[in-house]
């Protein structure tokens, strides 16, 4: 495919303009700084900027203990005014604004006027299609989906997935670019609402408010089951491949023989229960609880230590290609 004029080549990428700094969008902004990008970010929120400088506080001590790339430094962020500022020069757009579907529509449009051309525009967004969010754009064909996982500057997936009018070069240079930061891509050749990791936590999380619900499990046995169950497992395998295993020298054919009648036995209910006020307080309850007094600040460091130790164990164990 040839690379639209004025697109940089994705290991050319020097400039990053993150559009919203919440917690994803601050958390891309810290994934780009670790890199040694120059990021201009823009936010038009109350005192984002002083948000911003928290949330790179926080996360820069895991990113230098994980390891700084040649010119990391915070002393390469600029936080521009005006969105058009925050775009001039950039070599590749983030945007992560909040899910108003109407919002995300005018914000891309706006984009799509304002940043040079052939310049690629990822969105962050968790649930919408690019195909609904670029309807707007006069170039959707540069628009993609970049869906992280939180927090992006150290959970290695994001989901790439292009819009009916997004071009075929748009996606394989987000593909190439991510993976040149170090990302894990997952490049779908199709929309799926709400992408392939957040409805598989969908679902672990609906049934888990089921168990809750009926009085089966409390929110203390339902987390101390993945924590020190399945869920060590999956950071290194995933289900698919761990089932595998579990059908011994046979592997996913003798599993599926052997346990594939249980796939009709009513063990989950994946239809949502109803939230009502009573089930709604219990789980933010015993959420309390397993926190055990931690605020949420002191919990977000605690994760980030341990997913710095996971991400160099599992770079030592990982299964290599070939």
């Amino acid at each position: 495919m040839v690379r639209p004029e004025g697109r940089p080549a994705p290991d050319d990428v020097r400039t990053v303009a993150v559009v919203g700094v919440g917690v994803i969008g601050g958390g891309w902004a810290a994934h780009f700084l670790r890199l040694g990008f120059d990021v201009v970010a823009w936010d038009p929120g109350p005192d984002a900027e002083g948000r911003l400088s928290d949330l790179l506080d926080r996360a820069w001590p895991s990113l230098v203990r994980l390891g700084l790339r040649e010119g990391a430094s915070r002393s390469r962020l600029h936080f521009a005014d005006r969105l058009e500022d925050a775009l001039a020069g950039a070599d590749f757009v983030q945007e992560s604004s909040p899910e108003v579907l109407r919002s995300k529509i005018e914000l891309l449009a706006e984009i799509d006027r304002l940043a040079a051309p052939g310049i690629v525009v990822a969105s962050s967004t968790s649930g919408f299609g690019m195909s609904e969010m670029a309807v707007e754009c006069s170039t959707p064909d540069r628009f993609v989906v970049g869906h992280p996982f939180n927090p992006p500057y150290l959970i290695p997936l994001v989901e790439i997935v292009g819009g009916v009018k997004t071009d075929g070069e748009t996606v394989a240079w987000a593909e190439s670019f991510y993976t040149a930061t170090g990302k894990s891509c997952l490049t779908m050749e199709q929309e799926v609402s709400g992408f392939v990791g957040n409805r598989l936590q969908e679902a672990l999380w609906r049934e888990a408010l089921h168990m809750v619900a009926s009085g089966q499990a409390t929110v203390q046995q339902i987390d101390d089951s993945i924590v020190h169950g399945p869920g060590l497992r999956w950071a290194l395998m995933g289900p698919i491949l761990t089932f595998h295993l579990a059908g011994g020298p046979g592997g996913m054919a003798h599993m599926l023989d052997h346990f594939g009648p249980a796939l009709l036995e009513p063990w989950t209910r994946l239809n949502a229960p109803s939230l009502t006020e009573e089930l709604r307080d219990r789980v933010v309850a015993g959420a309390a609880d397993v926190a055990g007094g931690e605020t949420v600040s002191e919990l977000e460091q605690r994760r980030d230590a341990f997913l710095v130790d996971l991400l160099l164990l599992l770079d030592k164990h990982r299964l290599r290609d070939g």
